[in-house]
């Protein structure tokens, strides 16, 4: 389908048209894996990492399988990069909008598999900034090296959160009285099935919502004469987040803080990933075409990551308009880094 013809104003209905859908999707597939994960005893963390931070950067999947076989990565790389900032943003929402004046979100959300999953995420995106300094020659398989190690990384992740959240839930389980032991009731009607069902169809709208969404803000972009790498880092990053922001409100309101905080963690976990499902597509190492403006917006992603983690370990319960403390630092520090983004472009 063809955008380019339509007027600037149908464009932009199209952009908020998507945005609704995508909201909406959000919400519900978010239930959806709150009954999924509890069926199937896999823990609210384990959930958001992968249910959740699939499906929810379903949009940035299909921007860059499209900019990889047409070889032009100079925006969906920064949408990458610039994803794992604003995302990370995005737990300052979930903190006013979700949690409140409840307590701060850290102090609610908090666990050694968020640890885990904090940690593991700087590391792929430390090998980010590494792989950066390997020539674009250096291909293995259709792949740079550290795009293969990235991809190990995830993976051995998800493998050992999963293991960390079942020894969790069996020791809290070993600890209850058998006589307070439940099942919780089935938010949605029709129970694992319609959940299931729920995930799908959601997964399929949230795809085409996010890829229209993507197509018409790009072209939009380049009417009001907006950067490749300031709309990738910033306002596509912003609008294939919208996901996150949706699923990470509805998770808080259901009181699944881990879920919330995982989705975003686990989601720029696997938003490097990316770059190796790109390289293989294309047959380069797109990681290796990284400019200066992408390893800031990687450091800026590996920062506000740090700040929250620190706000987990502290459980500090002072608020500041009705947000934690590592959120206010968040927020500062990341207005402060587009501030510098802008300068160095």
């Amino acid at each position: 389908m063809d955008f380019t013809f339509l007027s600037s104003t149908n464009l932009l209905l199209i952009f908020i048209f998507c945005t609704a859908i995508i909201w909406v999707a959000g919400v519900k597939i978010t239930k959806a894996v709150d009954v999924i994960t509890t069926y199937f005893n896999l823990g609210e963390a384990f959930g958001g990492m992968v249910f959740l931070a699939i499906v929810t950067n379903l949009p940035e999947i299909a921007i860059t399988v499209v900019a990889a076989y047409h070889q032009d990565y100079d925006i969906a790389v920064s949408n990458i990069l610039g994803g794992v900032a604003i995302q990370t943003v995005v737990l300052v929402l979930i903190d006013v909008f979700g949690v409140g004046r409840i307590a701060p979100l850290t102090l609610k959300g908090h666990s050694r598999v968020l640890i885990l999953e904090g940690v593991a995420l700087i590391m792929i995106l430390t090998l980010v900034m590494m792989a950066k300094q390997f020539p674009s020659h250096l291909v293995i398989f259709r792949s740079n090296p550290i795009e293969w190690l990235i991809l190990f990384i995830w993976l051995g992740s998800i493998y050992s959160i999963s293991k960390i959240a079942q020894s969790d839930q069996n020791t809290q389980e070993a600890k209850t009285p058998i006589s307070k032991l439940r099942h919780p009731k089935s938010p949605l009607k029709g129970g694992i099935q319609s959940a299931i069902t729920i995930l799908i169809v959601g997964a399929i709208f949230t795809l085409f919502a996010g890829w229209a969404l993507e197509y018409s803000g790009e072209i939009l972009s380049k009417r009001w004469d907006i950067s490749g790498v300031i709309f990738g880092g910033t306002v596509l990053a912003l609008a294939t987040a919208l996901p996150e922001i949706s699923t990470g409100i509805a998770s808080a309101k259901i009181r699944d803080y881990n879920m919330a905080v995982s989705d975003i963690f686990g989601g720029n976990a696997f938003l490097p990933v990316l770059f190796f499902i790109a390289s293989v597509i294309s047959g380069e190492a797109v990681i290796s075409t990284l400019s200066h403006s992408d390893m800031y917006l990687t450091g800026l992603g590996i920062l506000l990551t740090c700040i929250y983690m620190v706000g987990m370990v502290l459980h500090s319960r002072k608020q500041v308009f009705r947000m934690g403390i590592d959120s206010l630092f968040v927020l500062i520090t990341y207005i402060l880094g587009l501030v510098g983004l802008w300068a160095i472009t």
